[in-house]
């Protein structure tokens, strides 16, 4: 076993990826959360403040008819009642008007405070010093064949699912449904390659109490079978719709949510390593968020200049320390290259102290809250700087590098 703890030894099995929606109370907080950060670079940059200079570590709970923000923030002054404006609207936009969670009638308390003065001045730049790592932990990046995206199959097309049937509910088309759902996608690999679906299953809230799981399967199933792969559905393919018959109470109302719950979803559906910190509700001095976006963004472009079919990167950083402490790239035999050289050449294409990882991918705007559901990596970087760290801009180099 390799020191990642290689999972995928076999050339044939099945692995099985989770996705939520954007109505999951987890990611209803992680949403809100997330919102918090891009009002702090908004109202920053009209306030004319270094974008540098911004902080926020931002916690968000929801339960029925209840939301507590808390944390700790530096930037611009902004009013309670303009924090709970733009969780309100976060809530709305998401969809939930249900008498148990409404966006307008739930009770919203604003609990953020000052950064501390003891991690201020270790991460902030100060003399001949640079910007050091907001906290300390080990980040991973992974990318593979799998997919056009990069991305393992099994989270890919769990996202996927999900995120079609929630354009088609946000559109009218499906009115039937709420916002609260999960899926899980069981693949079948042969030769280590993806070829089919063993099992789906789909759990989506519905807005009629006497809606019954064949009902909501008639609605769901055209979306999943449009989401896959040609032929990856068949006749042995097991299906799971809403197996406990009925989900009528959904959202916090349902369950409570909390920030930073879901970062398996988040990332590579364990198909990699994570490092354990989360993502939504922190700026990009917190190497939990950037430095696993440089991570993936390395990875995925040595996947992209053909140095290996797949790649596991690790970062590890210290508190107040401005370089990584350590680079570890895994290519899991499907390499022709050097690991060792091409960790070098990777240090070299990219600045992974926190300010560089900020410069190189753009990551002081307001670009969080789209991250939210759906996972953070595998989508399309957008026209305002969003998903930056999907670019593949540097793979020519690295291709050109190893020639």
């Amino acid at each position: 076993m390799d020191p990642l703890g290689e999972i995928m030894i076999r050339p044939h099995y099945l692995f099985t990826s989770e996705s939520v929606s954007e109505g999951h109370p987890d990611k209803v907080c992680d949403r809100i959360s997330d919102e918090i950060v891009d009002l702090y670079f908004r109202e920053g940059a009209k306030a004319g403040l270094d974008p540098y200079q911004i902080r926020v570590a931002c916690e968000t709970l929801a339960t029925t008819n209840r939301l507590v923000i808390a944390g700790e923030v530096r930037g611009p002054a902004l009013s309670q009642e303009k924090i709970i404006e733009t969780a309100r609207e976060a809530v709305r936009d998401i969809g939930y008007e249900q008498d148990g969670f409404h966006w307008k009638n739930a009770d919203v308390e604003v609990l953020l405070h000052a950064q501390s003065a003891d991690i201020a001045q270790g991460v902030d730049a100060a003399g001949n010093k640079d910007e050091g790592a907001g906290d300390q932990g080990i980040m991973f990046g992974y990318a593979c064949r799998e997919t056009p995206e990069l991305m393992p199959a099994p989270i890919h097309y769990a996202h996927k699912i999900l995120h079609s049937i929630s354009q088609a509910r946000r559109a009218g088309v499906e009115k039937h449904l709420g916002p609260d759902a999960k899926s899980q996608v069981t693949v079948r690999y042969e030769n280590g390659k993806p070829v089919g679906v063993t099992q789906i299953v789909v759990s989506h809230q519905h807005r009629e109490e006497n809606l019954s799981s064949a009902d909501i399967a008639d609605i769901i199933k055209p979306y999943a079978i449009k989401a896959l792969p040609e032929g990856w559905i068949n006749k042995e393919t097991v299906w799971h719709i809403n197996p406990t018959g009925k989900f009528f109470i959904g959202g916090p109302d349902g369950d409570a949510g909390l920030t930073g719950r879901k970062i398996i979803v988040d990332t590579y559906g364990g198909a990699a390593p994570h490092g354990g910190g989360a993502f939504s509700g922190k700026d990009p001095t917190k190497v939990d968020r950037s430095a696993a976006y440089a991570a993936r963004y390395l990875a995925k472009n040595v996947v992209a200049a053909g140095l290996a079919d797949r790649c596991t990167l690790q970062l590890s950083y210290a508190i107040g320390v401005v370089e990584p402490l350590s680079i570890y790239v895994d290519l899991h035999d499907t390499g022709n290259v050097d690991p060792d050289k091409l960790e070098v050449v990777l240090m070299d294409a990219m600045r992974l102290s926190p300010r560089g990882i900020r410069e190189h991918l753009h990551l002081n705007r307001p670009i969080y809250a789209r991250t939210s559901a759906y996972g953070h990596f595998g989508r399309e970087p957008d026209a305002d700087g969003g998903f930056s760290w999907e670019a593949t801009d540097i793979a020519a180099k690295l291709k050109a590098h190893f020639a």
